[in-house]
C-alpha cells in the first residue's frame, strides 16, 4: 500500500514555485514523513551587541520557499524530506520580554557599575540566567525525542547560546565527538557578561561535555587574551585556524583544498557542525548581530563541509545562529541558503551510514 509520503512524492513538483502553505522550502512533508527536522529556537536574550536574531528562524523559513530545490551534492536529497517545527511563541515572548531587562543590565555594566552592590541588577542577572538554564533543558528535551524517532535534527537559531541543549542530547548519544565550529569569534568566554549562557560562552560551555573529545574552529578573528590562552593550554582539544593564518596559508600559495584537508583531518569520526552566520564575510551577512570585516566566502564554507563528508565523517547534528533579518531579505537568504546545504549533507552522511 502506497503511503501518504509516497503519494506526495508523485504529486509534488520540484521544479514549481515554492508553496508558502507547505513545509520549509516549499517541501510538502509533515514532521513525521521528514527525514530531518528543524527545530527553530527564538532567542537572543543575551547578545551582547546588536540584537534581532530571535526572528533569524521566521526569516529563514518565509526565504527558503523561493530557493530552488536541485542541490549538484545531493540533488535527489529533498525526496527525503526537510521538516520545521512550529516557532516556540511562548520561548519567542519570554525573549522579548527578557531582552529589555537584559540591555538595561548590559548598559548598567557598561557604564562601570557594579552587580553586587546592586540588588536590581542582581535579580536581572539571576533571572536570565535561570530563564537560559530551563532554555537549555527544554531544547535538550525537544531534540532528544526527535533523536530518539530516529530522525536527524539541525536547530535554527536564534543566537549561539541556543543550541547547548542540542549538544546535551547528542552528548548522550555518542560517546565521543567533535564540533566543527565556523564563526568569527572563538565564544570560548566564562558567564560573559555575568550570563552562564552567553551567546559569547557556548563553546566554553560544549567544553564542559565530557562526550566533545575535539573541538575545530574556523574563521575565527575576533577574540581576547583569555580565549587566546585557553587554545594553548588545551593540549589539542581545541584547534583554532584562525581568519588571518587561513588567509595568510592562501597568499603564500596554498589551495583552499589543501587547508580544508588538514582542518577535517582534526576531526573525529562523529562531527557536530555549530555554524554561526558571522563566519562568513559581513557582505553576506551584515545585519548580525556582531559583524567582523574578513570570513569565508559562501563557497568556501560549503566546501569545507563537503570535505568533511567526502572524507567519509558523519554529520550527527549541526545549528545555524545568529541570522538577523535587516530591511531586506539578504541574511535570510543567504541563511536558508546554507541551512539547506547542511540538511542535503547531512542526508549524504546518514544515507552513506545506511
Amino acid at each position: 500500500m502506497i503511503g501518504d509520503k509516497e503519494k506526495k512524492l508523485a504529486a509534488f513538483d520540484p521544479n514549481d514555485i515554492g508553496i508558502a502553505a507547505n513545509q520549509i522550502f516549499g517541501l510538502p512533508f509533515t514532521e513525521e514523513e521528514a527525514a530531518i527536522v528543524l527545530v527553530p529556537i527564538p532567542w537572543d536574550t543575551t547578545v551582547s551587541y546588536g540584537g534581532g536574531c530571535k526572528d533569524g528562524p521566521r526569516a529563514i523559513l518565509e526565504a527558503s520557499y523561493q530557493i530552488d530545490l536541485y542541490d549538484t551534492d545531493n540533488p535527489k536529497g529533498w525526496q527525503e524530506g526537510i521538516a520545521m517545527s512550529a516557532i516556540s511563541g511562548s520561548w519567542e515572548s519570554r525573549s522579548q520580554q527578557l531582552r529589555p531587562r537584559a540591555e538595561s543590565y548590559i548598559a548598567f555594566l557598561e557604564s562601570g557599575g557594579c552587580v553586587d552592590q546592586d540588588p536590581a541588577m542582581k535579580a536581572i542577572l539571576a533571572e536570565i540566567n535561570s530563564a537560559s538554564e530551563e532554555l537549555r533543558s527544554w531544547v535538550c528535551d525537544t531534540t532528544s525525542r526527535l533523536l530518539s524517532n530516529n530522525k536527524l535534527v539541525g536547530l535554527v537559531g536564534g543566537d549561539h547560546s541556543t543550541p547547548l541543549g542540542f549538544i546535551d542530547a547528542i552528548a548522550k548519544r555518542n560517546p565521543d565527538f567533535g564540533i566543527l565550529q565556523i564563526d568569527a569569534h572563538c565564544d570560548l568566554r566564562e558567564a560573559y557578561e555575568g550570563f552562564k549562557y552567553s551567546h559569547a560562552s557556548i563553546m566554553w560551555n560544549a567544553l564542559s561535555i565530557p562526550q566533545v573529545k575535539k573541538l575545530v574552529q574556523v574563521g575565527i578573528r575576533d577574540y581576547c587574551e583569555a580565549e587566546a590562552q585557553l587554545v594553548e593550554r588545551s593540549e589539542g582539544r581545541i584547534r583554532m585556524f584562525s581568519d588571518s593564518s587561513l588567509k595568510q596559508s592562501q597568499y603564500e600559495g596554498r589551495s583552499w583544498k589543501s587547508l580544508c584537508s588538514e582542518i577535517v583531518k582534526e576531526l573525529p569520526q562523529n562531527v557536530y557542525i555549530s555554524f554561526d552566520i558571522d563566519g562568513l564575510d559581513p557582505k553576506l551577512c551584515p545585519n548580525t548581530g556582531t559583524p567582523v570585516p574578513g570570513g569565508l566566502e559562501f563557497e568556501q564554507a560549503i566546501f569545507i563541509v563537503r570535505e568533511l563528508v567526502s572524507s567519509g565523517r558523519n554529520i550527527i547534528g549541526f545549528d545555524l545562529n545568529e541570522v538577523t533579518p535587516g530591511e531586506s531579505e539578504w541574511d535570510a537568504n543567504v541563511g536558508a541558503r546554507i541551512l539547506y546545504k547542511l540538511c542535503n549533507f547531512m542526508l549524504m552522511s546518514s544515507t552513506r551510514q545506511d
